[in-house]
Parts: structure tokens; sequence; C-alpha cells
């Protein structure tokens, strides 16, 4: 089995990372239309460096995002960052095929990452940033319970203009009821 199922929910499921999907990874991380949203869009990211670049993230807090109903790889959310000492991490989120964005696929794998975060690794605050163009990231990240606490004004050059990139955060008791299967008694 290419697939883990370790946090599992009704969409989706978040496995570790594959290190045979380097390929497909360098392909959707090469993609203008995935990358504009990213941090990634002026960098050139071929198989091997991706590949290298998989191995590492695979030793964190970074997973696969699986569709449930194919066990088909549709993207990689991950926790960075972490400070045990201040109980908190910048969390991150992409969906790679066009196809598959705006089904609840990324709303449902936050939500799960969170989750994990906030009741299994005993953090207590998540933050994120985006681009103040990135509408669709920006609603799925409130329907998770993200709020936005400040903006870096004109601080993201892309597309021949200046944008602003958002900050958003979400406290544990923010996050509402736990998904996560409770322990047996």
């Amino acid at each position: 089995m290419k697939y883990f199922p370790k946090i599992k929910g009704k969409l989706v499921y978040l496995s570790p990372i594959s290190l045979d999907d380097a390929d497909l990874y360098a392909q959707w991380l090469n993609d203008l239309e995935t990358t504009r949203y990213l941090t990634l869009a002026g960098f050139q990211i071929t198989s091997h460096g991706e590949r290298d670049l998989l191995a590492g993230l695979s030793k964190e807090h970074n997973y696969a995002i699986v569709e449930k109903s194919t066990d088909e790889l549709v993207g990689n959310c991950g926790l960075m960052d972490i400070s045990s000492v201040h109980r908190s991490a910048e969390i991150g989120i992409f969906i790679g095929p066009a196809d598959r964005r705006g089904k609840g696929y990324g709303s449902e794998a936050m939500t799960l990452l969170c989750d994990f975060a906030f009741n299994v690794l005993n953090l207590r605050s998540l933050s994120l940033r985006t681009y103040a163009y990135n509408a669709r990231a920006i609603a799925s990240y409130r329907k998770c319970g993200f709020r936005e606490v400040g903006r870096l004004r004109q601080a993201h050059f892309y597309g021949g203009s200046w944008h602003d990139i958002v900050l958003m955060d979400l406290l544990a008791e923010e996050l509402g009821q736990s998904v996560l299967p409770p322990p047996e008694a």
C-alpha cells in the first residue's frame, strides 16, 4: 500500500508522504496556476530536488492529502516551525490538481491537521500566511475557524503588481469539536 491513513476524514485522509510521488509534486509545483498561490512561483522544481525536499518534509509533520474514495494523491499539508515552548506552529496546504480544488478537500484536510495539532501534539496556536488575491483559500481558512490578524501591506510581488500578505491564526479552543477518534477505555 502506497498510502497509510493516519488521520481520517469523510472526503480525504492524511498519510505520511511517499517519496515515490516526487514527479507528481514536481509537476504541480511547476504549474503557475498552482504556485501563484504559494511561495514557490519563482522557483524551478526538479523531480530530484523535490524528492530531496519530500525526504526532509517526511521527517516532520507534513502529510499527503489523499482522496478517500480513490486513494489518489490530491495535495499536501503540514506544520512548520513547531515550537514546543510556545506550543505554536505555522500551517500550510496546497491542492495540486485543479479539478480537485473547491470540493472541500482543502478545508477538511486543514481541519484534520488542526485537530491533530491541538489534540495530539498539544499545540495551542496555529498561524498561516496567504496572499490577499487568494480569496478561495481565505474563505476555506475562515471555514476552519482561522481569523485574519494582520497584513503585510504590498509585501508580495506577482503578476506585475504588489499584493498584501494576509496573516491568520487559530487557537485551540476556536477549532470546535474534535473529529479524531476517542481513546478506548
